[in-house]
């Protein structure tokens, strides 16, 4: 890719949100510039690609913005990770702790068939809760987790650790 853009400089860092100790990392400036985030979208495509994707799962909402783009490069379907509730029908649960209690992913039953290339695509790794939330729905139904991708990566939260067996994508690390 020629000049290649650095995604760092359209990542806006907002301190005290959602509460006071943390900074955030804004995403919305990336997905304002089209140059930016045809490449953020370009760099998962190509590992996916290689990878052998047959489908993109996503969990929501930010797993849609980037994994919806890239199933369509591909020309293949995405797959989403709802809250409980959200599903208009028959779909598998799996629940998984936070640092503050607990929470619930969904996927419809037919979302990925056994044996199928999954790549799950995600803005963020942080603790790895929601990623190895997706990887246990996927393997729930007979998918194969062969790669995830993200456009941030919060190193010192060691969310990979949850992770080990999948190969990993990261755009950008803190």
């Amino acid at each position: 890719m020629k000049n290649k853009l650095d995604l760092k400089d359209y990542i806006a860092s907002v301190p005290g949100f959602p509460k006071e100790g943390i900074l955030f990392r804004d995403i919305t400036p990336l997905m304002l510039d089209g140059k930016a985030f045809k490449q953020a979208v370009s760099e998962i495509t190509e590992f996916a690609e290689i990878l052998g994707a047959e489908v993109i799962v996503g969990p929501e909402a930010r797993g849609f913005i980037f994994g919806c783009p890239v199933a369509n490069e591909l020309e293949i379907g995405f797959a989403p990770v709802r809250k409980p509730g959200k599903l208009p029908r028959e779909a598998i649960s799996v629940s998984y702790d936070l640092e503050y209690g607990s929470n619930e992913l969904s996927m419809h039953k037919d979302a990925v068939k056994p044996g199928q290339r999954v790549i799950i695509v995600d803005d963020l790794l942080a603790t790895g809760g929601t990623v190895k939330a997706t990887i246990d729905l996927v393997k729930k139904l007979g998918g194969r987790v062969v790669g995830a991708a993200f456009l941030i990566e919060l190193t010192e939260l060691k969310g990979r650790d949850l992770i080990k067996d999948v190969p990993i994508l990261t755009l950008i690390s803190y």
